[in-house]
């Protein structure tokens, strides 16, 4: 128990302050702090007089172990010195048996070689004699004419007869031609059939995967003239296997997939071509690789526009059917030359109410995301037709892709568009209608811009040098006229509209009693209510046209609005009578009217408003001015007749004698 305790206070790390500490604590009545017990030093002295007598006996213990230990140890170490001393005396006998046995065996050897050189020196002639003997046998053969032998018949032995056909023809190389042509010529016909064989073999062998066989006839036909037109095979079918693994997969089952990976594998080999082309492969190197190009993609080739024409056919059709479908429309057939076909035709260039037009609810059926994809998809078709057709083809069959363009975008979409947008514009006398042909007009302009782009990009390269182009920019002009054609129409039906709209406004909104109000002295506005709807009303419609058009347009369409608005105040001012303060009342508004009219920005609108206001000034001039105000600078070219209707609408015409200043 005393060992177990003083090991146990020989823990590490050893620290001999802390052993003494720990010594006192466990001794009782050792602790310097108090405890259970009170501190008794003689309880502590005899405590370390024990605990150093065991230390002594614990060293002596431990000293006698070590040098038990060191005996032992040395003790081995001679053994084991004995036993490497006896092992190198050992090795040192076996390398000197092996020096023996190493010097025995280079004897044996040189004796060896020696009979072989003697063998051989006997040997080698006899096989030649043999072989030449047995080359005599089949050359008989072919002299004779009949190839008696199991191995020209057998197919199966085609290796065997490969190798004496090589070793005859060369034989039959040196033989004067003139007493031997005949042979010669049966030598060397077999020479290439056999060749031919060999090459149908490897290329068989290669279809069926078999390398082991191939490896084996390749190694017969390098002895033959035609090893290079092996390897010509070998190149040539692993292009058509993996030509034909890409493309035959999906030829039927996916078109689209099917064409772009036929443009992607004939642009790749097509680049590896060009790359091939900068190293010496002869003369005629670019018709060569040419030539493999053509063989390898011609079956693919000669349908290739037939595909993409139907390829892109079917998927405008389904962008098409697919944006018709979101919207719940069912598409109306178009010039069909039924009743309400004619009906629309006469509505449309007359404005006779033939029927109520149609409720398209704001929807322009025009669409960017629907465009954009007929674009791209016609864009991908022009360059696989650049890159798969025949130059000669290649104008031909970029037009006709340029066709099923305008067929499916300009015709099926946008000029179906623009006839519903016509059918779905009101009347002219309609009430309180939205207008919305002119949102038509703006998605129809944006949408043609990318027409117009894709067409210069990516069309004009293909055809700019070939007699297409004539018939391009033909077709192309046509459709542009076709659908200016049926934008005017709709333009010139939509202002009629807001003509109508704003006669609309003017009917209900103008009184008699405007111009001729019962008290003259009690007039508190500056314009009258009409006026102001008419004027907030133009505005907004200049707004709306400025956003649908662009460039030259926004000011052709404002003119023609700006003046068909002019009439309509024109006409609608000479079918009341003012008196003197309905007179300034009637100013007043065509000063707003003429306000409205600067935001046409055009200045033939201004100057017709400008000069109906100084018409206006004619209802309030005093009676003895009227002659000098008629001669003015804005009223002196006008027409008499023109300013007397203006002057006869004054309450006092009769009154004052007003006619005798025009007479």
């Amino acid at each position: 128990m005393a060992n177990v305790t003083t090991a146990q206070l020989f823990e590490e790390p050893f620290d001999a302050d802390e052993y003494i500490e720990r010594l006192a604590w466990r001794t009782p009545g050792g602790g310097s702090k108090g405890g259970a017990e009170a501190f008794d030093p003689k309880k502590l002295l005899e405590e370390f007089v024990n605990h150093i007598e065991e230390l002594k006996q614990l060293d002596e213990r431990i000293q006698r172990k070590v040098e038990k230990l060191e005996q032992q140890c040395h003790r081995e170490a001679k053994e084991f010195a004995h036993k490497v001393q006896d092992l190198q005396r050992s090795n040192q006998v076996a390398f000197q048996h092996f020096q023996e046995l190493d010097e025995h065996i280079s004897y044996v050897a040189t004796k060896v070689c020696h009979l072989g050189d003697q063998l051989e020196g006997v040997n080698t002639p006899r096989q030649r004699a043999v072989e030449a003997q047995r080359l005599m046998t089949y050359f008989n053969e072919f002299l004779d004419g009949e190839l008696r032998s199991d191995v020209f018949n057998n197919p199966d032995k085609i290796k065997e007869a490969a190798d004496i056909i090589q070793k005859l023809h060369l034989i039959a190389q040196e033989l004067p031609f003139d007493r031997f042509s005949d042979v010669k010529a049966k030598i060397a016909s077999k020479y290439h059939d056999l060749e031919r064989q060999l090459i149908q073999e490897f290329t068989a062998a290669q279809r069926r995967g078999e390398i082991g066989r191939m490896r084996e006839v390749a190694a017969v036909l390098l002895h033959f003239k035609g090893y290079a037109h092996c390897v010509d095979v070998y190149i040539k079918q692993c292009q058509e296997a993996h030509v034909k693994e890409r493309l035959d997969e999906t030829r039927n089952s996916d078109v689209e997939q099917y064409l772009k990976n036929l443009y992607d594998l004939y642009t790749r080999t097509t680049a590896l071509a060009a790359k091939l082309s900068d190293f010496n492969l002869g003369s005629d190197k670019h018709t060569f690789l040419s030539k493999l190009i053509k063989n390898i993609f011609s079956c693919y080739l000669e349908s290739y526009i037939d595909m993409e024409r139907q390829y892109l056919q079917n998927r405008s059709g389904m962008i098409l059917q697919r944006y018709y479908d979101s919207k719940n429309h069912q598409k109306r057939p178009v010039g069909t030359g039924s009743i309400q076909e004619l009906k629309e035709r006469i509505r449309q260039r007359t404005n006779l109410p033939l029927g109520p037009s149609i409720d398209t609810h704001g929807e322009t059926f025009l669409s960017q995301e629907v465009v954009v994809n007929l674009l791209q998809e016609t864009r991908h078709a022009f360059e696989r037709c650049n890159k798969l057709s025949d130059p000669a083809d290649l104008p031909k069959n970029a037009f006709s892709i340029f066709l099923l363009l305008v067929e499916y975008l300009c015709v099926d979409h946008i000029d179906y568009a623009l006839e519903i947008g016509l059918s779905a514009i009101p009347s002219a006398d309609a009430k309180n209608v939205n207008l919305y042909f002119l949102d038509v007009v703006q998605q129809a302009n944006t949408i043609f811009h990318l027409f117009d782009k894709q067409f210069n990009d990516h069309l004009m390269p293909l055809i700019s040098s070939s007699p297409k182009l004539t018939e391009c920019l033909h077709k192309k002009k046509e459709v542009i006229e076709q659908m200016e054609v049926k934008l005017d129409t709709g333009i010139d039906r939509t202002l009629n509209c807001m003509i109508g709209q704003m006669k609309h406004i003017l009917a209900t909104e103008q009184k008699k009693t405007d111009f001729k109000p019962e008290d003259e002295n009690n007039v508190m506005i500056q314009y009258t209510t009409a006026c102001s709807k008419v004027c907030a009303y133009v505005s907004k419609q200049v707004e709306r046209v400025r956003r649908s058009m662009d460039g030259k347009n926004v000011d052709t369409v404002l003119t023609e609005l700006g003046v068909r608005f002019h009439r309509l105040i024109h006409e609608h001012l000479q079918q009341f009578s003012y008196s003197s303060m309905g007179g300034m009342l009637a100013i007043c508004d065509v000063a707003e009217y003429r306000r409205s009219a600067k935001d046409f920005r055009v200045p033939l609108v201004l100057q017709l408003f400008d000069t109906l206001h100084a018409l206006c000034n004619l209802l309030v001039v005093a009676p003895d001015n009227l002659k000098q105000v008629c001669s003015g600078e804005q009223l002196t070219n006008l027409d008499r007749n023109l300013l007397h209707a203006f002057v006869q609408l004054r309450v006092d015409y009769r009154s004052a004698r007003l006619g005798r200043h025009f007479s």
